[in-house]
């Protein structure tokens, strides 16, 4: 098992920035990835700095952690502009790039770049921009050029040369709940991620958590059999935080929660990088010995 963590982007770089991702790494974090999006949930009023940015800076500033996106999605990215960011941000990682991508949702930046008078997508939009965005950034980091007209996106000639330092691209890690995300997990994905079930996040019990997860599993699976692919090829990433419980409460309750999804199948377990008086916070000296002892704990 790995553990990683997020940073979000909240801090100016020259005085908390710099040093919250240097900070991962001395603690040893397999990843680092921080949030894309334009605003989010009660961070919406307060700094708030762009991800590509910010990933450029964390990747000249440490040299042994991966970096990447958790996660990235259609609400206001278009892939041929996506792909061309994700190539340099490879090369100037030399290779530890990863994209978190997922169908995005209501709210905040899903209505950023609409008119006043436009809606929101449905949640079959969403699919459906997804179902057409994967595909084609899939195409564009693998080929020198490419032209598509598609339902939502076109490219014209575009180039992405020289391409990944990683080959035949960077890995995707596709954070997916329903039938057609996870088919998209299954056919292009090198992990896939899930936050749990968020009906359970306020009412339910971890116990529930974990049936709904194992359910997930099941689905992801199913997905990976109808293409001819063993699910044991793609990692398997469980983002905390939004699931029942106190798993970084102290360390013996996350070797206890690590230790759980661990025996499921995960591969990676993302911290959320403490935040003072919000809904991150968490005590700072724990979450250091979590960093640094609990896959001892779990024999990892």
């Amino acid at each position: 098992m790995r553990l990683s963590t997020v940073i979000l982007p909240i801090y100016r770089w020259s005085t908390e920035g710099r040093k919250e991702w240097e900070r991962a790494e001395a603690l040893g974090f397999h990843a680092a990835y921080t949030y894309d999006h334009l605003a989010w949930r009660t961070f919406r009023d307060g700094p708030w700095f762009g991800a590509v940015p910010t990933l450029t800076a964390a990747a000249a500033t440490t040299s042994r952690m991966r970096l990447g996106t958790l996660v990235t999605s259609p609400n206001f990215r278009h892939p041929v502009t996506l792909a061309k960011d994700l190539i340099t941000l490879d090369d100037v990682s030399d290779g530890r790039i990863t994209l978190g991508i997922g169908a995005g949702g209501n709210g905040f930046d899903a209505t950023t770049l609409r008119r006043s008078d436009e809606e929101p997508w449905t949640p079959r939009e969403r699919a459906d921009h997804f179902d057409e965005f994967v595909p084609l950034l899939d195409q564009l980091l693998r080929e020198p050029s490419v032209t598509y007209e598609g339902t939502f996106y076109a490219a014209n000639e575009a180039r992405n040369i020289p391409g990944c330092v990683q080959r035949p691209r960077l890995p995707f890690a596709v954070a997916a709940t329903g039938p057609r995300g996870m088919g998209l997990a299954a056919r292009y994905g090198q992990a896939w991620v899930t936050t749990g079930d968020p009906k359970l996040f306020e009412t339910g019990t971890p116990e529930q958590s974990v049936e709904a997860i194992r359910g997930q599993l099941t689905k992801l699976g199913t997905a990976c059999e109808a293409i001819g692919r063993d699910a044991a090829e793609l990692d398997k990433i469980l983002l905390t935080g939004f699931t029942p419980g106190r798993p970084l409460e102290s360390l013996d309750a996350f070797v206890d929660f690590a230790g759980t999804h661990f025996a499921m199948g995960f591969t990676e377990i993302v911290l959320h990088a403490p935040i003072p008086d919000s809904d991150f916070a968490v005590d700072e000296k724990v979450f250091e010995r979590i960093a640094t002892e609990g896959l001892a704990q779990l024999g990892h």
